[in-house]
């Protein structure tokens, strides 16, 4: 009986997950842990083998997946990336914003002070993590209005609660998408449906392609000074590994957090509790 009702709590079984940035590390992981707990994924992604990669590791260990090609800046790609999640599962009952990520070009060093940042480095970054979270929430989100239900899951940063030195553009875009997905949760629930549900997750400190290189020294294979300082200020002294968001990202899609609507959830293993001292 207990397990009974822990599952249907928690069950997402045969709900159409579609994951933007499905082939990277972060929602990777998501897509290979939401499909074992049921779900059909759509792994959309703008790097198209990456997508199939991915959606292949689904497959091969049993679940239902598909790698569609999506660029989360241009809406006509948007739009087509729904109708092929449509075409091929027949219905999207969960959207993860999860395309995001920064660049070196955007990051403050001593051979590159604030002053000199390119425009185009910082709109580009900007624009990936806001802009590609407002138009796949734009167009599909307009399927949920017209279906009456759905979850929206953006993927924000910890960026959000205290802005990170020398990533301006990823801190600023991260701070939008935290308070978009409360703007979007409160119109949506108003204006269509409040069995619309918007959320977010605040990723605490991963390794992945976008980061290593400010947290690990390459030639080393160390701990960058910054790395250090992540971990001397997190309490459970250690990065993130992808497994560690799937329990928050299972309740947040599923019946478990059904009266739970514009938040944003830190997972950092403490960071953003800590002042310190």
């Amino acid at each position: 009986m207990k397990n009974e009702y822990v599952m249907e709590l928690f069950d997402i079984q045969d709900k159409v997950i579609a994951a933007t940035g499905g082939g990277g590390v972060l929602v990777g992981a998501m897509a290979r842990g939401l499909a074992r707990a049921g779900a059909k994924i759509a792994v959309l992604d703008i790097f198209e083998e990456a997508a199939q990669r991915v959606a292949d590791d689904i497959v091969q260990a049993g679940g239902e997946a598909a790698g569609i090609k999506m660029d989360v800046l241009d809406k006509a790609s948007v739009q087509a990336g729904l109708a092929a999640t449509l075409a091929r599962f027949g219905q999207v009952d969960i959207l993860i914003n999860g395309a995001g990520g920064n660049k070196k070009q955007a990051t403050t060093s001593p051979d590159l002070s604030f002053f000199d940042l390119p425009q185009d480095a910082f709109q580009w970054v900007f624009d990936l993590n806001f802009i590609g979270t407002l138009l796949p929430s734009q167009v599909f989100g307009k399927q949920m209005a017209e279906q009456g239900r759905g979850v929206i899951l953006n993927v924000s940063s910890m960026n959000a609660f205290r802005p990170l030195t020398r990533i301006p553009a990823y801190s600023a875009a991260k701070a939008a998408v935290s308070n978009f997905t409360q703007w979007l949760a409160v119109h949506i629930a108003q204006e269509y449906s409040p069995d619309i549900r918007v959320n977010a997750i605040a990723p605490g400190f991963f390794l992945t392609d976008q980061n290593r290189f400010l947290l690990i020294d390459e030639a080393s294979g160390q701990l960058t000074a910054r790395g250090q300082t992540i971990i001397d200020h997190t309490p459970m002294a250690r990065f993130g590994a992808p497994d560690d968001l799937l329990g928050s990202v299972l309740w947040l899609l599923s019946p478990a957090s059904a009266f739970v609507t514009g938040v944003v959830v830190p997972i950092d293993g403490g960071f953003s509790a800590f002042s310190g001292v």
